[in-house]
């Protein structure tokens, strides 16, 4: 199975993050996320030092201009970088992963040459997907196919001059309010004519007719998070990614469940961040003449957090060299299970049990603004229901076992 060994570079890379979330984000990070406005809240010169040592296309290959790490190398700095914050990890994790997809994968080579110098050159270009739209995920009911109407609203258009009108909402999108490129994913076509079909357009976030709007979460204050409205939003047809009506996008992921799973290896860094302010905590606070951590339940409850968080670390970096290496699932070295979606439970209620527990040995002191605890259980919280919630995950993984497999899956934002 994979090597638990890590190679000198990925442990050079890994040493790198660390000291950078040392230095750069943690003195900032507290003060930075209690600011109300979003422009004053958002940590501009953090972004593009971390642009400048590389992690903005750590993912992209190095033909296209960056570093062309794997998917384990990845989830280690996606950890490293959530020890210091979660939401400029998943800001970072989704231009990076956006890039190697888009650049390497997708485009053509004339919108290569459209939009790859442009974003290797500026460190402020970040990119985004806009998938998710109000009331078009809930069609999903276990062993049933996927109710009629779940699917995307919002549509593209052909005018006379062959540009395409895109018209509709999405929300809840990563890196909406500082992307200046935007996969958008549409409707196209008309089920009459047997056309109907979903298409992806790069939309960038200065044409005419599109609105974005930032929301306001309890958690992963320091990224970006918003609503597109797309009104008569006009774009050329070059800017199409793929063929019309089969969208590249929508089957970047073939196998559901057996992604990368970035997401998870931030929420580990939430949780680990938490274990280690309270561990350092128990080790300083005196009650009774002695260190709290030489009270026998506060010690356990320590025990119990370090072998929650390693029992995540096994599943995500087992999921992460599955994901680079698929074909171990058809020779049998791997179980024939989605294991990015087993991650994803198994690390969402680890870390929301981790950083409560730290909260509690933190005592009064564990719900003070002025210390991190608090920003741990809030943004472990806001990871704890994204994508979907663990109970849909589970009936997913349920379908797997009795190999049940829904067609029309619709393409979600990349995480």
């Amino acid at each position: 199975m994979f090597n638990l060994h890590l190679t000198a570079e990925q442990k050079a890379i890994r040493d790198m993050v660390r000291d950078f979330v040392r230095r750069e984000i943690k003195p900032i990070v507290l003060q930075r996320e209690r600011l109300e406005n979003f422009k004053d809240r958002f940590p501009w010169d953090v972004y593009e030092k971390a642009s400048r040592i590389g992690l903005r296309t750590l993912v992209l290959s190095e033909k296209a201009g960056g570093a062309g790490a794997d998917c384990l190398t990845t989830c280690i700095v996606a950890e490293e970088l959530a020890v210091g914050d979660e939401g400029i990890a998943a800001t970072l994790g989704q231009t990076m992963a956006l890039a190697h997809i888009w650049f390497d994968r997708v485009m053509t080579a004339e919108q290569q040459a459209r939009f790859l110098p442009e974003f290797l050159a500026d460190h402020r270009y970040h990119l985004a997907t806009a998938g998710h739209e109000p009331d078009t995920d809930l069609g999903w009911s276990y062993h049933r196919p996927n109710v009629p109407g779940a699917s995307y609203k919002t549509t593209a258009v052909r005018d006379g001059n062959g540009d395409w009108v895109i018209n509709g909402v999405k929300n809840f999108i990563s890196n909406a309010s500082i992307a200046k490129l935007i996969a958008v994913h549409v409707r196209t076509g008309s089920e009459r004519d047997g056309t109907l079909g979903m298409s992806s357009f790069l939309v960038p976030r200065d044409t005419p007719g599109l609105t974005i709007r930032e929301h306001d979460k309890v958690g992963r204050r320091l990224s970006s998070n918003g609503e597109l409205v797309f009104e008569n939003c006009r774009v050329p047809a070059e800017n199409l990614l793929g063929a019309e009506g089969k969208s590249t996008l929508m089957g970047s992921v073939k196998s559901p469940g057996r992604g990368q799973p970035r997401a998870q290896a931030r929420n580990l860094g939430i949780g680990r961040a938490a274990y280690e302010a309270a561990l350092e905590y128990a080790k300083l606070r005196v009650q009774g003449g002695r260190p709290i951590i030489e009270h026998q339940a506060v010690g356990l409850t320590l025990a119990n957090m370090a072998i929650g968080l390693e029992t995540a670390r096994s599943l995500i970096w087992q999921a992460a060299w599955a994901a680079d290496h698929q074909d171990a699932y058809a020779d049998g070295s791997l179980p024939n299970l989605p294991l990015q979606t087993i991650a994803k439970i198994v690390t969402s209620e680890t870390v929301q049990r981790v950083t409560l527990d730290a909260a509690q040995i933190f005592g009064g002191m564990g719900v003070m603004r002025e210390l991190p605890m608090q920003k741990y259980v809030r943004d472990a919280l806001l990871l704890l229901h994204s994508e979907n919630t663990n109970d849909v995950a589970r009936l997913r993984i349920a379908e797997d076992l009795a190999g049940y497999h829904r067609s029309g899956l619709m393409g979600s934002n990349i995480r």
